[in-house]
């Protein structure tokens, strides 16, 4: 989420992974994809550089965090969020079975001198 303002002052936040468009008409307009428009007091250039900044951001915190670790983001000591790396799972190899030993007495097959 970026923070921006509102024409009012207020200030609110807003998913940047919803943004479909960033207009200049004057005021600057983020149109949203489900249409849903905000005009906000920052320049089409500070919501370009904010959203840049914030994925930028999220790509240098997953490159710091290593599987199984959890870190608190933003929260201090209370860890109210934490963020952990998806871990690979491998599939398990499959082993060919030798179905040679099964004939006969079941038991190993050996050399019978």
């Amino acid at each position: 989420m970026i923070s921006l303002t509102r024409l009012s002052g207020t200030v609110f936040a807003l998913n940047s992974d919803l943004v479909e468009r960033v207009d200049s008409t004057p005021d600057t307009v983020i149109t949203l994809v489900d249409g849903k428009k905000y005009v906000v007091a920052e320049t089409m250039a500070e919501v370009i550089s904010t959203i840049c900044r914030y994925r930028a951001e999220i790509i240098a915190l997953s490159s710091h965090l290593q599987a199984g670790d959890l870190v608190a983001v933003g929260q201090g000591d209370r860890g109210a969020h934490q963020l952990a790396t998806v871990v690979e799972h491998r599939r398990p190899s499959l082993s060919v079975v030798d179905h040679s030993a099964e004939q006969g007495d079941g038991g190993p097959k050996g050399d019978d001198r």
